[in-house]
């Protein structure tokens, strides 16, 4: 029996929870990177970055390719539009604030754990 295949806005979402990885996103939003000048400002080691970098590959927010001996990381804009479209739905996100809708998220679940 195989897994059921991940919804990719399921994917997406996942791959954004984390603030190292939004970091990165931002980081790339500038232009493409190295995997080593991405892992540069983070205090943890060049496997981590690059356990995050295929995350956000997985869900298709980056591509990352090689240039020679060099792996290099480029943003895929066009992949947040689903999610940001799912968002915009519920219009309180609009324009769409990551860190806004992560904090909603966080105290709903709070809130369900009260009751």
């Amino acid at each position: 029996m195989t897994a059921p295949t991940p919804d990719p806005l399921d994917t997406v979402f996942s791959a954004l929870a984390d603030p190292t990885r939004r970091a990165i996103l931002t980081m790339l939003l500038e232009d493409d990177m190295a995997v080593t000048d991405v892992a540069e400002p983070f205090a943890v080691s060049l496997a981590a970055i690059s356990k995050h970098l295929a995350v956000l590959a997985d869900a298709g927010l980056i591509t990352q390719e090689k240039r020679g001996r060099v792996k290099w990381c480029k943003l895929e804009p066009d992949a947040l539009r689903t999610a940001s479209v799912w968002m915009q739905g519920f219009g309180q996100f609009d324009p769409v604030d990551l860190d806004a809708f992560e904090r909603f998220l966080e105290a709903e679940l709070d809130t369900q754990d009260v009751t």
